[in-house]
């Protein structure tokens, strides 16, 4: 039997789910902070989601500094010490295969701001101001 291809439906349960489980476990990484390059040491990093390739090899980490500062320097900075987090997601998870792990930066949140500054400046009128004839 051949399978369909569902590229068109999204991620399927097992992505969703082995993405939330590297979720929690780059957080928990970020969180200890025993790195070894200095920006991110006092760095304070949100890990919003992480997508996860069909195949599960390959990783994308969508991440975000307090304040969105420092962003330029920061991903440079985490993703020299992605195979840190890969050495510690091998450790914790009970995949087949280490994804490899690439941090992005996660625009949602720009995104989400911009699209409720657009809907504060739609006037709705109300019925009272509109013209009866």
């Amino acid at each position: 039997m051949k399978r369909q291809n569902n590229n068109s439906k999204g991620p399927s349960q097992r992505q969703l789910r082995v993405g939330e489980q590297l979720r929690h476990i780059i957080a928990e990484v970020l969180a200890r902070g025993h790195f070894h390059n200095e920006t991110l040491l006092d760095a304070h990093i949100t890990v919003a989601e992480v997508r996860v390739t069909p195949d599960l090899k390959l990783a994308k980490a969508y991440v975000m500094s307090l304040g969105g500062q420092d962003m330029d320097v920061i991903l440079p900075a985490l993703n020299d010490e992605a195979v840190h987090v890969q050495k510690e997601i091998n450790r914790q998870s009970n995949l087949k295969f280490t994804p490899k792990v690439r941090f992005v930066r996660d625009d949602s949140f720009d995104e989400a701001q911009r699209i409720d500054e657009l809907l504060r400046g739609v006037h709705i009128p109300d019925s009272d101001d509109t013209d009866e004839a």
